[in-house]
């Protein structure tokens, strides 16, 4: 019995669409409903390849028992946060807000005017550690709406009142260029000496950070600084982060030595590392490390790739009901497909063993202090052949163009640092496929799969675009990219400039209005849009000279000034652009243009 989510396009809705539970996709219809039947909303936000996600749907959305509560008691509108990015930042601060904390799956019980009451991520079917389960939740929440409405409809207003009260800024005049130097000190301050990263477990890539301490390093002559970059980067390839037989990285480590990763890949996660892995390269020449650039932008081709060059977005973490079963080998394993003695040298240089190293598995690794060589290619090659045999992963097959755009950078860095031309051809063809299949003139889109995007961008979509477009130029030196560059930057103006505030709101005029217009400044898993909008202008004005975006730039690094203030770190993408724009390189006479070397 399918809903209304066998409709859609997005993976993540189309894994839904089988549930006993009555989804929407959200849209007017489901308010409308929800308003003409007196019900509150249950919004439900995850994406395709999250385990959690995958965890809530068996335990309760299959569940005809909880089903039946939802569809009597309430709306349910689920929501892919990846292609509804403003749905989901909206309600993110809504949920950290109310909880503390934050994460996926998102679930939020509101108004049918969209107005949220109550917050939370994921819910057991039933109590248990602690954790309220949605038998209990859903008809205390659904009793609650019957006999006192009025007062979760007052609470609703107040927290909508506190959210549009923290968003309204005072615009920042002057560029502090102290953010830099404070950055580098505070990441300096968390760094692990023993283990690499920042902070404690878990710990993320975080790549636009290590690219942002490498420049900061050169331009700066400070060693220190770039030996934490190295020592990262090092730790992260020699760990289960990095899989050591297909390549690529996982989302996260969830210990604090890279061992035992959250499996699932992301597009972004491995376009990101390659830029940073061959930006560290270019100042060191260590080749391990443009070796890891390499084997990654592999990963991307091999198994990210579609048909016309486009990029995929993210593989599971999941396979036959497991996290991380794909990925894990036995010792025995290992000796019945390599034979005992090769098996045994593989073994012992990957830190294989009888009793394992991951429930009783083992996760390849060199966190032993193996030096890092390039060899037991054919024996991986035999692994990786034996792996395809096991359960496929899901693949998210949905092409993004912000994540695309990403993707498209990485490689070009990667053609700078290596020379090798294919890098720079498939950059070419990726960014001809989203002019093809996620732009009308100067509109973008988010995503499409299957045909032509639907959902219009918002400001990722144009920044990470616009920041393409410059990679591009920087790689091959054509016009063309530059002028179309200047197209997006001036589209993301109109669409999402503040004119008074300073800065850029997340959606636009093309976009359908949500109960509060958010402005990002903060770098998540991927770097804010208005960071890279930043970096993008500072680019265009050095490139091409002119006093228009010269101007924008100073703007945005002040405006983006004020909003770091407080936490500079949290901004390495902005603070990118700051020492660009600080440090312009120098034009030479060899054809090299600023800031080529990223």
């Amino acid at each position: 019995m399918s809903n209304r989510l066998k409709y859609e396009k997005s993976p993540y809705l189309l894994q839904h669409a089988d549930n006993p539970v009555d989804w929407f996709p959200w849209c007017q219809e489901a308010f409308e409903k929800a308003e003409r039947e007196d019900k509150p909303i249950f919004l439900s936000i995850g994406y395709s390849t999250c385990h959690w996600c995958h965890v809530m749907e068996r335990e309760s959305f299959e569940n005809k028992e909880i089903a039946e509560v939802l569809n009597k008691c309430f709306v349910s509108v689920k929501v892919d946060r990846e292609e509804r990015p403003d749905i989901d930042s909206v309600y993110m601060s809504v949920c950290q807000t109310m909880t503390g904390s934050g994460g996926w799956p998102m679930s939020i019980f509101m108004t049918p005017l969209q107005k949220p009451f109550f917050a939370g991520t994921y819910f057991p079917p039933v109590t248990a550690r602690g954790m309220t389960g949605l038998k209990e939740l859903l008809p205390a929440i659904a009793d609650k709406w019957r006999q006192d409405k009025d007062r979760l409809v007052q609470s609703a207003e107040r927290i909508l009142s506190h959210l549009t009260d923290v968003s309204e800024e005072e615009p920042c005049e002057e560029i502090d260029r102290s953010l830099p130097k404070r950055a580098a000190e505070l990441l300096a301050g968390s760094f692990d000496s023993e283990n690499g990263g920042f902070g404690d477990a878990p710990k993320f890539p975080m790549p636009y950070n290590l690219i942002f301490l490498t420049l900061y390093a050169k331009i700066y002559n400070e060693e220190k600084i770039f030996d934490m970059v190295g020592k990262t980067l090092d730790r992260m390839r020699r760990g289960g982060l990095f899989d050591q037989i297909g390549y690529g990285f996982s989302r996260y480590s969830t210990d604090e030595y890279f061992l035992v990763p959250h499996f699932e890949k992301m597009l972004y996660d491995n376009a990101l590392l390659t830029a940073a892995y061959a930006a560290a390269y270019r100042e060191s020449g260590d080749k391990r490390l443009l070796d890891t650039a390499e084997k990654t932008a592999l990963y991307i081709l091999r198994e990210m790739t579609g048909p016309a060059g486009e990029f995929y977005s993210a593989q599971d973490a999941d396979s036959e009901g497991e996290e991380g079963r794909f990925y894990v080998w036995s010792h025995d394993e290992i000796i019945k497909v390599l034979g005992k003695e090769r098996g045994e040298r593989f073994s012992t240089y990957f830190g294989v063993t009888k009793k394992g190293n991951f429930e009783g598995e083992n996760i390849l690794n060199l966190l032993g202090g193996q030096d890092i060589r390039d060899e037991f290619g054919e024996e991986k090659k035999l692994l990786y052949d034996y792996r395809k045999s096991r359960a496929k992963l899901h693949l998210d097959d949905k092409v993004l163009t912000s994540w695309n755009s990403l993707a498209v950078c990485g490689l070009c860095i990667l053609y700078q640092a290596s020379g090798k031309k294919e890098y720079l051809q498939t950059a070419k063809r990726a960014q001809e496929f989203i002019e093809g299949n996620l732009a009308d003139g100067n509109i973008l889109y988010v995503s499409c799969r299957g045909g032509r995007g639907q959902v219009k961008g918002f400001l990722d979509e144009y920044a990470c675009y616009g920041a393409a477009l410059i990679s591009l130029y920087d790689a091959d030196f054509q016009e063309m990219y530059i002028e179309r560059a200047k197209e997006i930057c001036k589209e993301a103006a109109r669409q999402f400039a503040d004119e008074k505030n300073g800065g850029y709101f997340l959606y636009g005029p093309e976009n359908g209005r949500l109960i509060t217009r958010p402005k990002e400044v903060y770098d998540n898993a991927l770097p804010s849009g208005n960071s890279v909008m930043a970096y993008c202008l500072v680019r265009l004005a050095e490139i091409t000279g002119e006093e228009e975006y010269e101007e924008a730039a100073r703007r945005q690094l002040a405006f983006m000034s004020g909003a770091a203030e407080h936490y500079p770190a949290g901004c390495c993408m902005f603070l990118t652009a700051q020492l660009l724009h600080m440090h312009p390189p120098k034009r030479v006479c060899d054809g090299e243009r600023c800031g080529v070397w990223l």
